[in-house]
């Protein structure tokens, strides 16, 4: 077993400000909104402080930074996203807020697994492995459905399998 991940969550999934944020997250304007405006903001804030806080931590939302590498053009890609954590693993799914297309950085990661999260102040080097196992993505899927209502939505939405992926750390 390797060493756990740190946990960086603050603000509440239960303030006035969640129970509003959640359910619009789940529409489709909500998340036009969410991907074009917040997660770049997001991405911002969690580059800044390193990974110390995320511009969605007042609504409780674990957001981690994942550094992979461009599968096309060999660079440095960032995306913040919502993790689920547990202990040594932690676990990211490729939602791309339901639209038909599976976000790049989930094909960056079938095509070089190395990668790093930052995450509460702390920039980690991770190993990522696809979730194959339709019960243990099913354990995932629900825990994510249990952070926000929109992931329900975000399937709905599309015909795509969601890429789930499970990061350990690699040193």
């Amino acid at each position: 077993m390797s060493a756990q991940f740190p946990d960086r969550e603050w603000g509440s999934r239960t303030n006035l400000l969640s129970r509003i944020v959640s359910p619009l997250a789940a529409t489709k304007l909500g998340s036009l909104v969410v991907r074009t405006v917040i997660q770049p903001v997001d991405r911002l804030v969690l580059k800044r402080t390193a990974g110390a806080y995320t511009a969605l931590g007042p609504i409780g939302a674990p957001v981690v930074l994942l550094e992979t590498t461009g599968r096309k053009s060999g660079q440095q890609r960032t995306s913040p996203l919502l993790y689920v954590h547990d202990g040594d693993v932690l676990y990211v799914i490729g939602s791309n807020f339901g639209q038909q297309t599976h976000p790049a950085w989930t094909a960056n990661l079938l095509a070089d697994p190395k990668g790093a999260v930052t995450l509460a102040g702390q920039r980690i080097p991770v190993t990522a492995e696809r979730v194959t196992d339709p019960a243990l993505a099913a354990q995932v899927f629900a825990r994510f459905e249990g952070l926000t209502a929109a992931y329900s939505a975000y399937k709905q939405r599309t015909d795509r399998d969601l890429r789930i992926f499970a990061l350990r750390r690699a040193d």
